[in-house]
């Protein structure tokens, strides 16, 4: 299994664009997961502004799935700035775009404190008392094959509460720091928190919006996933993730599609 850092692996062609293989284990259902494939146009966002080093925004849409194997990025500098530069990029297979997103790209400062926030640490049980989520979580054979990578651990509490309020650990297997790049996986590395409100089968992200808050210390990531608002078959998703620190590194919120029993 490829570790993230290639699995996100960009190549300058010729053309200007950038090929990217798309890795069969960053998958839900045998499909690249939202948030690895944001991650790939990052890397693309970042190449195209050598200039500043961090993501700071990001903000997609996903027209249509794509397919594990080759596909094409291709960027677009929309303002490059000394505080911050803004960026499109859009993720291409077959000629047909199946993912756009608008990055802001700038530096993080590692010294700057936090003057308000009102997303305050919340309380989730030790590590050793949450529960691994397995690739296969609900046993009808729906591989998350990501899993095998990315330990996943549920505080049991939240799905016993039924609240659609998910909170948990999140690391890397092999013990790979998250950096900034990273964190755009983050925000969408969750399970969705209507599982524990009754929702059945795929949850698929729509439109994902992210900030980039810190750069993270290193460790496991605190997090927390809740529901907002569900009615018509769609969901308003809010993801917040601390560090080892107790910093919240990263705010994200995603519109998706949704089935209840």
């Amino acid at each position: 299994m490829a570790t993230f850092d290639k699995a996100t692996a960009i190549q300058p062609a010729a053309d200007g664009t950038f090929a990217v293989e798309l890795d069969p284990e960053w998958t839900i259902g045998g499909r690249p997961h939202g948030g690895y494939l944001l991650a790939v146009l990052g890397r693309a966002a970042l190449a195209a502004t050598p200039d500043h080093p961090h993501p700071l925004s990001a903000s997609a849409v996903y027209a249509s799935s794509p397919n594990v194997g080759p596909a094409t990025v291709s960027v677009e500098v929309i303002r490059r700035g000394r505080l911050a530069s803004q960026v499109r990029a859009r993720l291409a297979q077959d000629g047909k775009v199946l993912i756009e997103a608008t990055f802001v790209i700038g530096a993080l400062d590692p010294a700057a404190e936090v003057l308000f926030t009102d997303a305050p640490v919340p309380a989730v049980a030790p590590i050793e008392e949450c529960t691994r989520m397995s690739t296969d979580p609900l046993g009808n054979g729906f591989r998350i094959a990501m899993l095998d990578t990315v330990a996943q651990r549920i505080d049991p509490a939240s799905f016993a509460n039924g609240t659609g309020d998910l909170r948990g650990w999140l690391g890397f297997d092999d013990g790979t720091p998250f950096d900034v790049s990273s964190l755009l996986y983050v925000a969408d590395s969750f399970p969705p928190p209507t599982l524990a409100l009754g929702s059945v089968g795929w949850v698929p992200t729509l439109s994902l919006s992210v900030y980039l808050r810190a750069i993270p210390a290193p460790g496991p990531l605190r997090m927390r996933q809740r529901a907002r608002v569900l009615t018509g078959g769609f969901v308003d998703i809010m993801c917040e993730a601390w560090d080892s620190r107790d910093r919240i590194v990263l705010q994200a919120t995603q519109l998706a599609a949704v089935r209840m029993a």
